[in-house]
């Protein structure tokens, strides 16, 4: 069956699958393949409970003809969703960055779906199978599509990009991260900046932070529309506090949103120039943004029974957590407590940046502070701090249920392999 005829299929079909336990009637069984599992082997499985085809990439699989042989699972996944979103003719913006691209994106949505019937990445569905996932949950009643792309090595980007084929390109930022897989600094930028090599060679748009250097650097040729603090710009607004949650002046207005952090500024103006972009009411704009609230531990504030908790444990890197350090040091509060974790991915580099996390702890004059994580914890004797060092999530809980915290302000970062989340229910 070739792709075309795989997308008329697809178009009849209730959507794509790829897990055995969420199969829905008449949906496209697709038999990925992981580390761990063979997809082949739960087609059967599928078909039972109720998937109108299966999808497989082994012969021996095919018992009827309502199994379809493919060369390999995954490119037939990728080719079908690059079908479908040429067959849907609609303007795909495309998004990625070091830091704020999830929270980035949920604001886009919500100001553009006040106007348009949007298309969007749902949860963490940002790789080779997340975006073409993405791009086949779009259908004939989507107007604009947009889809965050992630990646932890050189090239992922650029294959996501020929997978989407996006009409606009975000880079919201470009820090250290996944430095273990981008071998260096220069790599992320490179690897980030795959994004602007498709949109210059396809003579296609982006949306810029003019005031961040080095995506102006690598942009340069490139249709640009920019926004930040200058009034020269498309959009412009200025800052106003974030003590804790942010607030901004765009267009004469006060643009009061939930989000916790003065560096959450770049990501809510670049959902408004998007808006303005695509000619969404002014005010429409200004209410979405506001009543915008984030989720999945992403610059949440929460207060409890006992204290005041800043939740930003969804992820951490150098960048965002120099940023998360920097904005709490600015909240006026006696009471505060950092509790951060260690940051993962970072390679031979690990040890020099979270020795910098100390050192910057230390200038900033926290006193108040607990660090997890083995990173962390091995550099415990290496500075002369009255800091608290636990070795994982697990034995500060057991130091919390021992010694209560409480009438604190406290902020929460860490990477998600720590699962500092744990320890929610015990602040």
């Amino acid at each position: 069956m070739d792709i075309q005829a795989l997308h008329a299929e697809f178009l009849q079909s209730n959507g794509i699958v790829t897990d055995t336990r969420k199969v829905e009637k008449d949906q496209l069984f697709f038999s990925l393949k992981g580390d761990n599992f063979n997809g082949n082997e739960f087609a059967g499985k599928a078909i039972e409970n109720g998937a109108s085809f299966a999808i497989i990439d082994e012969a021996k699989y095919k018992v009827s003809n309502r199994y379809i042989l493919v060369p390999d699972v995954l490119s037939c996944l990728q080719e079908l969703a690059q079908f479908h979103r040429t067959y849907l003719k609609i303007p795909i913006i495309a998004i990625t960055g070091t830091n704020g691209k999830t929270t980035s994106k949920e604001l886009i949505r919500s100001v553009l779906q006040v106007k348009y019937k949007v298309g969007y990445t749902r949860g963490n569905l940002n790789n080779h199978i997340g975006v073409p996932l993405t791009l086949l949950s779009f259908n004939q009643n989507t107007e604009i599509g947009v889809v965050e792309m992630g990646a932890n090595h050189i090239n992922e980007i650029a294959i996501l990009c020929k997978i989407a084929r996006p009409d606009y390109g975000i880079i919201t930022n470009i820090g250290k991260a996944h430095l273990e897989g981008f071998g260096s600094f220069e790599g992320v930028i490179n690897a980030k900046c795959e994004l602007y090599n498709y949109l210059k060679d396809n003579e296609k748009t982006i949306f810029i932070n003019a005031d961040d250097n080095i995506l102006m650097e690598r942009s340069k040729g490139l249709v640009r529309i920019k926004y930040g603090k200058d009034k020269i710009y498309f959009c412009h607004a200025d800052f106003i506090e974030a003590s804790p949650f942010l607030i901004i002046k765009w267009n004469g207005q006060l643009v009061k949103s939930q989000l916790v952090g003065e560096y959450n500024f770049n990501n809510v103006l670049l959902a408004i120039c998007i808006g303005n972009y695509f000619k969404v009411d002014e005010t429409d704009i200004s209410k979405a943004i506001s009543a915008y609230k984030p989720e999945n531990n992403r610059s949440q504030l929460s207060k409890t029974d006992k204290n005041t908790l800043i939740i930003d444990a969804y992820n951490a890197n150098p960048s965002s957590m120099e940023l998360s350090i920097l904005n709490f040091s600015n909240i006026k509060d006696e009471n505060k407590l950092l509790i951060l974790g260690d940051m993962f991915e970072l390679g031979s580099a690990s040890t020099n940046e979270h020795q910098k996390i100390i050192e910057l702890i230390l200038k900033k004059g926290f006193r108040n502070v607990f660090l997890v994580g083995k990173h962390f914890f091995s550099l415990k004797n290496n500075f002369n701090t009255p800091f608290e060092y636990f070795e994982n999530a697990d034995i500060l809980i057991q130091y919390l249920v021992d010694n209560e915290i409480t009438r604190k302000t406290i902020l929460l970062k860490a990477s998600r392999g720590i699962q500092l989340e744990k320890i929610i229910p015990y602040l």
